[in-house]
């Protein structure tokens, strides 16, 4: 059941980073050649994943304080985002957010922090409804495995950052697959909470 869950967070975390690795790749593209640059990218993305973290987690204690029947329904949270962000990619047609990072002197941590804590607003509302139920154990793992993916997600994106083939591809797709994956993920949600009662 451990390596279940270990899987089931590294899963999560995945597909609901997905973008940030076009992210990253950006901002390792700017501080390529530049004094300690790669040093800031990975600062400030732990930076701006312990706040998304740390918000996830206080929302997922604050629905603690919720009726046990009223917590299947947290699923239409991340549903509702799925379909969002469906809806948004379907009528832009352009799944790449242009975001401004000071130009010549590379990001910054806090720059990359924000930026990474901005886009993790979808990550929240999927992580709080899977944390509510998950218990303390499952939540420490949780914890454990998404700062470790962080470390991955930063090598990858330093890694396509100088790949730019790769780096198209997945700012190409990854409007398509975010959607399907967070309607998805409320779809679960739901269903294992017996919201439907079955």
């Amino acid at each position: 059941m451990e390596l279940g869950l270990i899987g089931q967070a590294a899963g999560m975390f995945a597909v609901t980073n997905v973008d940030d690795i076009v992210l990253l790749a950006l901002f390792f593209g700017q501080a390529a050649g530049q004094r300690g640059g790669a040093v800031r990218v990975v600062a400030g993305q732990y930076l701006g994943f312990a706040g998304i973290l740390a918000a996830s987690i206080v929302g997922a204690l604050g629905a603690g304080l919720l009726p046990d029947a009223v917590i299947p329904y947290l699923g239409l949270l991340p549903l509702l985002l799925g379909l969002r962000a469906a809806w948004q990619a379907w009528r832009s047609r352009q799944g790449v957010d242009q975001e401004t990072v000071t130009a010549g002197t590379g990001p910054t941590v806090p720059a990359v922090a924000a930026v990474t804590f901005a886009n993790g607003g979808d990550n929240i509302g999927v992580y709080v409804p899977v944390f509510a139920t998950a218990g303390t154990g499952g939540l420490v793992v949780f914890a454990v495995v998404f700062l470790v993916l962080v470390a991955v997600w930063c090598a990858a994106g330093r890694f396509f950052a100088t790949r730019p083939i790769i780096a198209r591809g997945l700012s190409r797709w990854g409007h398509v697959v975010l959607p399907v994956v967070l309607i998805g993920i409320g779809l679960v949600i739901l269903v294992e909470g017996g919201a439907f009662g079955f």
